[in-house]
């Protein structure tokens, strides 16, 4: 059976109104919208999930992976998924073989479209969650872009007092989000602004600016994508040409290498990489997150070879010990970028290369993320 819009809208609505019980065990997800009962967190971190779709013959959740629902004699469809590592996990509902949002759960920009989430608190970790100390902002800006001809969007965040200390000049973090994703991820999924409030609030990181763009840049009449010169000198141009003037007319910054940083996840971990150090004179600090770039995402990919991406990296390693402040990889755990990434560090120091690692428990999603952005800021600007 086919559903248009309206039917799909219709059939799905009903898991809002089966939200309004409050007698099951586990916590509502943090994600869901106001009142949302489903999906609930139980203690074990399994997921239970109900949906009203009376007239659908399947109803699944695409939770990273299919979870059948079963549907009962009210048109209910219930189950409960495998226990969840605490983090931020996209997901959907797939009725009839049809993939959408959930409309009890908020949704976000992630896996290249809007999609529905779960976020699984971690006991113990506090550093993103909101405490009473003073406030940044998370502004959102419209810029001109000269690479793309286009207007786009960007989101900056301020630490606390920066309306108020009109001569005080701040350094800046540019960071990057990762492939499927844009310039509200860090702002969103990544909760720059609670984690960088904290972290000033406690005298860990020094107050400064972050940067948040889109990384997804093309320019008329040209293909680029992926980890290529192409790609990378796109991304550069509209980096360097649009973005920073932009900021650096706008806001009260340190205009200088020492007093910029850069670092991204994923996609935005490689184009930091090569951005970051093929621009020393422009980033005094480079900050590297589970990318993809050194391998672990592709079985039969060549091994990567540093030195032809950054000459001298490897030939030259004091010269970039003296330029940059801080080089920092990090990634998760669980993550199959994980044995690469480590391969690369040891290949790095080896040759002398002054290089800070971390790892996280977590895969690649954005606890292990967010969990490089603290430990990352933290290191900045001293």
């Amino acid at each position: 059976m086919k559903y248009n819009k309206l039917m799909v809208f219709l059939l799905l609505a009903g898991s809002v109104i089966v939200n309004a019980q409050n007698s099951e065990p586990g916590v509502p997800a943090p994600t869901n919208i106001t009142n949302a009962r489903y999906p609930r967190i139980l203690p074990d971190n399994r997921v239970a999930f109900q949906v009203s779709a009376p007239q659908a013959k399947s109803v699944q959740i695409d939770l990273g992976k299919l979870y059948d629902l079963q549907k009962d004699e009210k048109g209910i469809w219930k189950g409960t998924s495998d226990p969840q590592v605490p983090g931020f996990h996209y997901y959907s509902l797939v009725i009839d073989g049809v993939k959408v949002s959930d409309p009890a759960s908020e949704t976000f920009y992630g896996t290249g479209r809007m999609s529905s989430a779960i976020d699984i608190p971690e006991p113990g970790a506090d550093f993103y969650v909101i405490k009473d100390v003073p406030h940044g902002d998370i502004r959102h800006k419209v810029y001109y872009s000269k690479t793309t001809g286009t207007w786009r969007s960007i989101n900056i965040y301020t630490p606390p007092g920066y309306d108020n200390s009109q001569k005080e000049s701040y350094p800046v973090l540019y960071i990057q989000h990762g492939g499927g994703e844009d310039e509200r991820g860090w702002a969103v999924q990544g909760k720059t602004d609670i984690i960088l409030d904290n972290l000033i609030a406690e005298g860990k990181a020094k107050p400064m600016l972050v940067v948040i763009p889109n990384g997804n840049v093309s320019k008329p009449g040209t293909q680029a994508g992926g980890y290529n010169n192409a790609a990378m000198d796109v991304f550069k141009e509209e980096l360097v040409g649009s973005v920073i003037p932009f900021i650096e007319k706008n806001y009260r910054v340190k205009a200088d290498a020492a007093n910029r940083a850069i670092s991204g996840l994923s996609m935005g971990g490689g184009q930091a990489f090569y951005t970051g150090l093929r621009n020393t004179d422009i980033f005094g600090s480079v900050g590297v997150f589970s990318t993809g770039l050194f391998g672990g995402i592709q079985q039969a990919a060549a091994e990567f070879d540093p030195e032809s991406v950054i000459p001298g990296i490897l030939t030259n390693s004091d010269s970039f010990n003296k330029k940059l402040k801080v080089f920092y990889i990090s990634v998760g755990e669980q993550d199959p970028r994980i044995e690469p990434t480590k391969k690369i560090v040891q290949k790095f120091r080896s040759k002398g290369l002054k290089v800070e690692f971390s790892s996280f428990p977590g895969g690649h999603e954005w606890q292990v993320w967010r969990k490089s952005l603290n430990d990352f800021a933290q290191k900045l600007f001293k």
